[in-house]
């Protein structure tokens, strides 16, 4: 019975995965999955996928077998004489099950999907470092790796055996045979260190809607990255007229009122890979989104910034423009001439609306670096 049970439950998830696949696009620019992410799972709830549960009666009515009543009589809750609430619909009700996928599975799937390439780190990727792991224990070790519970309980197992422990005077001396050390065994593991640096126009010209694409989008970039390194930093920087480095929520709740420099978001993304991101060490990863305005002469700062430190520097760097009624979209056509379409580092992404994150994210992170 229990393989039995096992076995469907096995076929339900891969149904539910099927399910995901085949709707990955609506799940991405929607961002219906991101709904919860406490212990790496999200949420994701699939329509029109139904399971047989248990339906509770109310306490007090009795039960089959139980109390009064004929046979035949219906034991459903509910006065059969009674009036509903409401008039009776035609139509099938929307049965919503949420799922629970690990972010690993949510990655393979997404790059099962858009055929996205493993990343190719850069750096010391390719070189192991040992890493200790206690895995057993043994008899005999250095002092400093005494597992001192094991060697009371082996103490305390003697002293029964021997029928020398007394519930009077209880007290556990251990022998040398009695000592248990914890044991160890090296682990080679790839040293790759990378880091996401999220830059993002807030000046008056960036609306809610398209922070709202920007965060679907980077929780995309996020998943498929985590799947790529072990350890995975992100940073966050804000611009109008000025920049700074700012947390999370504040990166995407923040809204300005004044002009737009993206200079000054390049500097301070430079002095914060000056500052802790040696580039020779981490695999950089720089994502920028602006509705494309700037202001006029601070595009040969900014395209100076990029060519001589940023772009040297970065796996990649992928600049995406989201759509706004308010800004102009300039920039996008100053990247372009300046470095092409098909620059190895420099990647550019126009985002219309919440259709085009499902595209974005294959153009940004299909070449693999």
């Amino acid at each position: 019975m229990v393989m039995k049970i096992d076995r469907d439950a096995s076929r339900f998830k891969q149904i539910v995965r099927g399910k995901i696949r085949d709707n990955l696009r609506k799940y991405v620019t929607h961002g219906e999955m991101i709904g919860r992410k406490g212990n790496d799972l999200v949420s994701i709830p699939l329509p029109q996928l139904d399971v047989p549960h248990f339906r509770y009666g109310q306490n007090g009515r009795g039960g089959v077998g139980q109390g009064e009543g004929e046979v035949g009589q219906p034991i459903a809750a509910g006065d059969p004489d009674g009036e509903g609430q409401g008039q009776a619909g035609s139509d099938a009700g929307q049965h919503v099950l949420e799922v629970d996928i690990s972010l690993d599975e949510l990655a393979a799937i997404l790059g099962d999907e858009l055929q996205l390439p493993r990343i190719e780190p850069k750096g010391k990727a390719n070189i192991n470092q040992d890493k200790v792991r206690y895995t057993s224990v043994r008899r005999v070790g250095p002092e400093s790796l005494r597992h001192f519970r094991r060697t009371y309980v082996e103490a305390l197992k003697r002293q029964l055996t021997e029928g020398t422990y007394k519930l009077a005077d209880p007290r556990v001396i251990p022998h040398k045979d009695d000592r248990r050390y914890r044991s160890w065994e090296s682990v080679p593991e790839p040293v790759a260190n990378a880091v996401i640096i999220y830059m993002m126009d807030v000046s008056g010209s960036m609306t809610d809607e398209q922070k709202e694409v920007v965060r679907t989008e980077s929780f995309w970039i996020d998943t498929w990255l985590r799947s790529q390194y072990k350890g995975l930093e992100r940073r966050y920087i804000i611009h109008d007229a000025a920049a700074k480095e700012v947390d999370e929520h504040t990166f995407y709740h923040t809204r300005e009122s004044g002009g737009t420099r993206i200079s000054s978001a390049y500097k301070v993304c430079q002095e914060l890979v000056k500052a802790k991101f040696d580039p020779a060490e981490w695999n950089i990863y720089c994502f920028q989104f602006s509705d494309g305005d700037n202001w006029g002469e601070d595009n040969r700062a900014a395209l100076a910034m990029l060519k001589d430190s940023l772009m040297p520097q970065s796996n990649l760097f992928c600049y995406g423009q989201v759509e706004s009624p308010y800004g102009s979209g300039e920039y996008y056509r100053v990247l372009d001439e300046a470095f092409g379409a098909d620059h190895e580092t420099l990647i550019l992404s126009e985002i219309e609306n919440k259709e085009g994150i499902y595209d974005s994210i294959k153009k940004f992170l299909g070449k693999g670096k």
